[in-house]
């Protein structure tokens, strides 16, 4: 891992010294990149030694319009096949970001990402079964070579890394590992991409903004959960207040009618409350009561569509993601202090005066460890929030 870091970290060091095109041979910045392909990868998931096969399977994303050459990226990924006499059915959907650099007619990129891995129950040798559920982070990196102005081939490599598990029983889900079961991947691939002309950005070109004032917000928050789903996770019992800061940039224009603004947020206030005693997955005990647990909340990562962006009332949808941690170990003993977390959010922003606004929105807040450890209880938060925000004063920007 320490050695993927830093091999990534030089390589996006040395981009900038590669050698300047003239600017005859300069390539735009696409605003978006929408590709799909075919891809390898070494082994199987059961690939124990003696039956390392590679496997075959297809991928598709989306690369959204970039920031000083870093442009957000999600991922959908599916593999299927049969090793050790088991079937494997593999899909795996991700999200980050990657870095490029123009050289010559070539863009080459370097990314990194992260998500969830779905798999099929007996995935195990001899069809054994197995955990359906599992993080995975991707390191790599490739070249884009046009075709035309809208089309490019990209050929890819990549490491990936998975943390799955053999389990005892359908009804017994104890994890455990046997020697040799792989964790780590090569992946190959190569993809077609297609590169649309971007929508009407109202004085953006290309994701970067030039002489136009740059909105930006800073809002104070609340979330109340009021309710549960079962979509994501299993716990039912639980209940989440937060507080904190939200900054809300305008960075990527428009589409479909609506402002794109990054989103990053602080929650210096969390508070957990979780029943005091459960079972190994998160389950309530019989006669259990409530306790408290705090923690704090960082989401780094986020995009806000607003629509109606210069009337008294906005409508915006919004997501965010990040991760949450605790003072002990959420939902269950046999779970993690730190957590993956994703919210989305539908609501309003309305007009108070040219520098605040109020708003208010109807939430899904979900979090869980994405099995880093075997057990993963997780949480689906159905809540209520409201904010206060302040516009900064526009300034105008150059070279960004």
């Amino acid at each position: 891992m320490i050695l993927g870091r830093t091999a990534f970290t030089a390589f996006v060091s040395l981009l900038p010294l590669a050698t300047q095109p003239t600017p005859a041979q300069t390539v735009a910045t696409p605003p978006y990149q929408i590709y799909a392909g075919y891809v390898w990868q070494s082994n199987y998931f059961n690939g124990l030694p003696g039956a390392h096969n590679g496997m075959n399977g297809w991928q598709a994303g989306v690369g959204f319009p970039a920031w000083h050459n870093l442009r957000p990226r999600v991922e959908f990924s599916r593999f299927t096949g049969t090793n050790l006499g088991a079937n494997e059915e593999v899909f795996s959907v991700m999200g980050g970001g990657q870095y490029e650099h123009a050289v010559g007619r070539e863009r080459l990129f370097v990314d990194a990402m992260f998500g969830d891995l779905g798999m099929n129950r007996y995935w195990g040798p001899q069809g054994d079964p197995g955990e359906s559920a599992s993080f995975t982070t991707s390191l790599g990196g490739g070249v884009d070579t046009p075709i035309d102005h809208h089309f490019a081939i990209r050929v890819e490599a990549d490491w990936r890394n998975e943390n799955l598990a053999l389990i005892k029983a359908v009804n017994s889900t104890t994890p455990y590992r046997v020697p040799g079961l792989p964790q780590n991947f090569a992946l190959i691939s190569t993809s077609l991409v297609w590169m649309p002309k971007e929508a009407s950005t109202r004085g953006a070109s290309q994701g970067n903004f030039s002489h136009a004032p740059v909105e930006q917000e800073l809002i104070t928050e609340s979330l109340n959960s009021f309710g549960h789903f079962h979509i994501f996770a299993n716990s039912w019992w639980s209940n989440l207040n937060v507080a904190g800061l939200e900054y809300d940039r305008h960075s990527w224009g428009y589409v479909a009618g609506a402002r794109m603004d990054y989103v990053a947020e602080i929650l210096p206030v969390v508070i957990l409350r979780q029943p005091s005693v459960t079972d190994l997955y998160g389950n309530v005990r019989s006669g259990a009561n409530r306790t408290a647990v705090p923690g704090l909340g960082l989401s780094p990562i986020g995009l806000r569509m607003m629509w109606l962006d210069q009337h008294a009332v906005k409508p915006y949808y919004e997501i965010k993601g990040g991760m949450i941690g605790f003072t002990k170990k959420s939902l269950s003993d046999y779970a993690s202090y730190e957590n993956f977390s994703l919210q989305q959010s539908l609501g309003a922003q309305v007009r108070l005066t040219n520098q605040w606004d109020m708003r208010a929105s109807i939430s899904f807040f979900h979090f869980s460890n994405a099995f880093v450890v075997p057990i993963n209880p997780g949480i689906d938060e159905m809540a209520w929030s409201a904010g206060l925000s302040y516009k900064f004063k526009k300034q105008s920007t150059t070279g960004e």
